[in-house]
């Protein structure tokens, strides 16, 4: 199978993982509200896990995560791992479909936006960024900087410790850099799989720990990973919560991409600023395509409030007829 092809079942895997993902996400957060609300006195995930919609959602989160190890199997982790923005995407015209509410030109003008910054960054990605086996220290570099994530994580328990909770935005923060963890991890394990199945037998060697390591780092972002997503809808918007973890999640995977495993090696400075522009761009329309839907939902809210005044100054004592 040649290079480009690769690139392009990778990208094409990516893209699938990105319409799950925007199914995924809109039905646990329905779930997740629909449960918050019936709940009562009893625990909020048993209540969520009895709420078919939830668990629906939560199957094509699910699919959407195997689409993408899957997508990694034949690109580089910068290159498919960003176009998880195309989710949002998605989301606008699925919750527009299900609403029976067209989109606004503001948000259409967003979505071309990210579009543009994502197409040409998947241009010039797929271009410079090469597939390559993952070495032993490029592994220790990302399980380090994992490890990293984990402390910031506890640290900012142990900071709220006297609280109830954690600031709502850092919930979707830490959801999404777990998230990226899990992308990287399960690329390498991945690999050396496909080692095994090339006559590459298993040893209990320092590559053979360290695999195992990258397997306990997976189960570790993974169940942090779901924590906080799935906390971070509890406390946030849903919006908010998709803008924010495909932004972060793509920004971590890129860095790790280029910095720890070297997928961009011998790429030119101009090529990788056109890299960064093109994200930039692609992150901007993001940000521009969340405020655009909620200034789409606040005439609702403005007429509802000043009919609510309206109600409130309209004098009591009106006359009989």
């Amino acid at each position: 199978m040649s290079h480009t092809t690769m690139h392009i079942l990778g990208i094409s895997l990516a893209v699938l993982s990105a319409a799950a993902l925007s199914f995924g996400n809109l039905w646990q957060a329905r779930g997740i509200a629909i449960a918050t609300a019936s709940k009562g006195d009893g625990k909020l995930f048993i209540t969520m896990v009895k709420t078919p919609i939830w668990l629906l959602g939560t199957a094509f989160y699910g699919l959407a995560i195997l689409l993408q190890v899957a997508s990694l199997a034949f690109a580089p982790l910068m290159l498919v791992q960003p176009v998880g923005v195309l989710a949002l995407v998605f989301a606008v015209f699925l919750g527009a479909k299900m609403s029976g509410k067209m989109p606004t030109r503001g948000i259409y003008r967003s979505i071309l936006l990210c579009l543009v910054g994502v197409i040409a960054y998947v241009i010039i990605a797929a271009q410079v960024s090469k597939q390559k086996a993952i070495t032993d220290a490029e592994l220790i570099g990302v399980l380090v900087a994992l490890c990293t994530g984990l402390v910031l994580a506890a640290a900012a328990w142990l900071v709220s410790r006297g609280r109830s909770k954690l600031a709502p935005i850092v919930y979707v923060l830490f959801g999404g850099l777990f998230s990226a963890f899990v992308a990287a991890l399960g690329k390498t394990v991945l690999l050396r799989v496909q080692g095994l199945f090339a006559g590459h037998p298993f040893t209990l060697d320092s590559e053979g720990i360290l695999t195992l390591a990258c397997v306990l780092g997976i189960g570790v972002a993974s169940a942090l990973s779901i924590y906080f997503v799935q906390t971070a809808y509890t406390c946030n918007p849903s919006d908010v919560v998709v803008a924010g973890t495909t932004v972060i999640d793509p920004a971590i995977s890129v860095f790790i991409g280029i910095v720890i495993l070297h997928e961009a090696a011998g790429a030119s400075v101009w090529s990788l600023l056109a890299i960064g522009g093109a994200g930039i761009v692609a992150t901007i329309g993001v940000f521009k395509l969340a405020q655009a839907e909620k200034l789409e939902e606040a005439p609702d809210a403005d007429v509802s409030q000043t009919r609510d005044a309206d109600d409130a100054d309209a004098p009591s004592d009106l006359p009989e007829r």
